[in-house]
């Protein structure tokens, strides 16, 4: 009786808690694996599996805020690419980044990273099938052949191979089936949307399976370029992904031995301008997809491929061995004309070269005991190249600055987690990793007369010395603890908290200007302190703080997951670049800063319930899922130098970048059997807050508050032998910024736009002013067919 009375009570007040606080706006993660249940698994908390702590457990067994989505349930909202979950996920942003369609910028409780030039660690770590994606070019993964996509908030480094500060993204590929399978996945929808996915996989023997897909991915623009005459927005990718298994299904040993590769010749995404030419007085588009920028050299081009090794062999007495192997290689090209405009004005064409090697060891131990643990070792090696031009033609006619930055990254770590049951209830978990990175540097910046640079085919010779000739590496140790306890009164609910360290290591400012090595022996490596006075930066460190409640209740009808959390962010980087003169040319200057400290904090909350079972016909069912997140994110402190002044504490007048106070969604979804098949009908409305997208606030490139409404409809003949779906994404055709750039005059404290005598802003860089914005999509419909085989 009384454990009775705590359910109901545990339920009426979580519940009630939840609805009050996000209004009606629940959201839940989706299924990842599914336990064989009863016939409503699909939807019961109690059948969603995860592997966030690298082994597999119930969800709500798990204290780490962790949202999944499964394959089938993407599937079914018309999920296109990686970025489609964050409007999902509290707290959680996740955009394609300016200029392209495959570099992705992701945040997560405030932390993340929006540069992609070589020289900058992202804060949130990007997993394929459990390697780590170094750069982030190449990273917004297309949906396709997944078996799930799991999202961790927080510090992450005593499970993982890569220390990750701000959180981690699983994409996990499906395991090949043990028979013959094909399927067949088109698509077709406005703008020219035209998707093809083929999948094909079959047994070679007893404990042997190949299997591959082949994807093409189209779509016209959104807009137009009206300078060059292509399509603004539009999508050109073919992608492959090929496997071959051994062992698993019952065997000891599993061994994954996959390659994947990308290409894609999407035209550059060009900007939408928010401000008149203020020399050619050229006046703002009417469609905010349409652009008028003139560069369009070197052609837009991504390719990206790899190859990966997973290996996991069972050696008895509840250990299991894994080994992770993975190489990965990427190069992009990416003309970037920042004022949009056919003049060069400010005008950057840009090359990224990305490799990496990675190998981590893992051992795991579970004996169905009160200790479990993993100990792992993790060795990553990596490089990154980036180069560009910037042209600023209509001010000193053919001069250009170009900069090459080739930065190396070495990182060894050792790390631990381990769980032990003090009683039936009562769980500590205790993780630690220490990481040794190793970080190197050659950064030049060159000036050249008579036009482009030679890297990008220009006619330009040397002019002058070059203005930043530098060589130098250093080294960044340090030790992240991670401690938890757990107390589930019940194997359905379960109380934790928790204490966690980020890291980041430093490195050196790819954009950096006025720096030469200090001998001309290149071989030597500068002293910490002369490096200290050069381009380095500092390693930046969270402390997070947490509590929290997961509990299925209702009989396993209502999920529901409630996280508060503060983090302490220290040494915070903020890369960035300004207008400057260097050599009598004015281009635009590194000006990364470990600006101070921030702190985040808020809240959390995710579920999914179901509502009705056979509601209007016998076996249909209603449900509901949500997620409501609220942030505050402050600088308390943020040093930056004013000329004739010094350093000065400005943090009142700064804000966190990609971080929204409020962010929410709620899904309704109504299932019914036709037939022997199955219909599905899903809404789903997500809604974000003021989002601002630099530190300093800009009226013109910050986005308001916005919601988008998604709709789907779909049908699964029996045995799933063939779907039908109508999907429908942003249906309201909501205009809203992602992404910009800006090159105009701002009060260096208050950061409040300048305006001349008439005004005017005040460029500072090239003559017609840069302030340009990027959008998200607008309104999207497209069927899919799928047939399996």
């Amino acid at each position: 009786m009384g454990q009775a009375h705590f359910l109901k009570t545990s339920a009426n007040f979580v519940l009630t808690s939840m609805l009050a606080a996000s209004g009606l706006t629940l959201s839940a993660p989706l299924q990842a694996q599914e336990a064989p249940q009863t016939a409503d698994a699909e939807e019961d908390a109690a059948a969603i599996i995860v592997t966030a702590r690298r082994r597999e457990e119930r969800l709500v067994d798990v204290p780490i805020a962790v949202s999944t989505f499964s394959g089938a349930e993407l599937d079914k909202r018309g999920a296109l690419d990686i970025t489609d979950i964050a409007s999902s996920t509290p707290n959680v942003t996740m955009e394609t980044s300016r200029g392209t369609n495959s570099t992705l910028s992701a945040f997560i409780r405030g932390i993340g990273q929006q540069d992609p030039v070589s020289g900058f660690e992202q804060g949130v770590g990007i997993y394929l099938d459990d390697v780590y994606l170094n750069r982030p070019q190449a990273a917004v993964l297309d949906i396709y052949d997944v078996e799930r996509i799991e999202v961790l908030r927080g510090p992450q480094g005593t499970l993982y191979g890569r220390n990750t500060i701000g959180g981690a993204v699983k994409y996990v590929t499906k395991q090949l089936p043990q028979e013959f399978s094909l399927k067949v996945k088109a698509t077709y929808g406005t703008d020219d949307q035209a998707d093809g996915i083929v999948t094909v996989s079959a047994p070679v023997g007893d404990i042997v399976r190949v299997g591959g897909s082949l994807a093409r991915l189209s779509r016209g623009g959104f807009g137009r370029n009206l300078t060059t005459g292509q399509a603004n927005y539009n999508k050109d990718i073919w992608a492959a992904r090929g496997t071959l298994e051994l062992g698993g299904y019952g065997e000891p040993v599993l061994l994954r031995i996959s390659g994947d590769y990308t290409k894609d010749n999407s035209n550059p995404r060009g900007g939408h301008r928010l401000i008149t030419g203020l020399a050619s007085g050229a006046p703002v588009l009417g469609d905010v997809f349409d652009t008028r920028g003139g560069l369009n050299d070197p052609k837009q081009y991504v390719e990206a491929y790899g190859l990966a090794a997973n290996a996991t062999a069972d050696i008895g007495g509840g250990f299991t061995l894994r080994s992770i192997t993975g190489w990965r290689k990427d190069s992009s090209a990416s003309p970037i004309d920042f004022d949009a405009l056919p003049a060069v004005d400010v005008d950057v064409p840009a090359y990224y070269r990305n490799e990496q090697f990675s190998q981590e060891v893992q051992l795991l131990y579970d004996n169905d005991g009160p200790f479990t643990g993993l100990l792992g070792g993790y060795y990553l090696s990596a490089k990154a190249d980036t180069q560009f031009d910037v042209r600023i033609f209509t001010t000193i006619a053919g001069l250009t600055a170009f900069t090459e930055a080739d930065v190396t990254t070495d990182t060894y770590a050792i790390f631990g987690d381990f769980t032990y049951k003090l009683t039936d209830q009562l769980s500590l978990n205790i993780g630690g990793r220490y990481t040794w990175d190793k970080r190197g540097a050659r950064i030049l910046r060159q000036n050249y007369s008579g036009g482009g640079s030679p890297v990008f085919g220009g006619a330009g010779t040397p002019f002058g010395a070059a203005s930043t000739n530098f060589r130098g590496e250093r080294e960044f140790n340090k030790f992240t603890p991670r401690v938890s306890l757990s107390f589930q009164p019940t194997r359905d609910h379960n109380f934790f908290a928790s204490f966690s360290q980020g890291f980041k290591g430093g490195g050196f400012d790819p954009r950096g200007v006025g720096v030469n090595a200090p001998t001309s022996n290149a071989s030597k490596i500068p002293s910490d302190a002369e490096v200290a006075a050069y381009l380095s930066f500092r390693p930046e460190s969270v402390d997070n703080y947490e509590i929290g409640y997961k509990g299925n209740l209702l009989d396993g009808a209502l999920y529901v997951a409630l996280a508060a959390f503060r983090m302490d962010y220290k040494d915070v980087q903020i890369p960035g670049s300004a207008g400057c003169t260097v050599g009598g040319i004015p281009t635009f200057c590194g000006i990364i800063t470990n600006a101070g400290k921030a702190r985040l904090q808020g809240f959390e909350a995710e579920g999914n319930i179901r509502l009705a079972r056979n509601l209007l016909a016998a076996g249909d069912r209603l449900t509901y899922s949500g997620s409501f997140g609220y942030i505050d994110a402050k600088y308390k402190e943020y040093i930056t130098q004013i000329a004739g002044t010094g350093p000065v504490d400005v943090a009142a007048f700064r804000k966190v970048q990609n971080t929204p106070k409020w962010t929410a969604s709620g899904t309704l979804a109504y299932t019914t059997p036709i037939g022997a098949g199955d219909l599905d009908l899903s809404s789903t409305v997500s809604w974000r807050g003021k989002t601002f997208q630099f530190e300093v606030p800009n009226p013109y490139i910050d986005q308001g508050d916005y919601a988008l409404w998604d709709a789907s409809i779909t049908y699964t003949a029996p045995e799933k032998r063939w779907t039908l779906g109508v999907y429908g994404k942003n249906l309201t055709n909501e205009r809203y910024k992602t992404s910009g750039y800006t090159f105009v005059g701002a009060n260096a404290i208050t950061g409040a736009l300048l305006t001349n005598a008439s005004g005017q802003l005040i460029p500072t860089l090239g003559k017609e002013g840069t302030l340009t914005a990027f959008y998200g999509n607008p309104r999207q419909v497209f069927v899919t067919a799928t047939l399996s085989f």
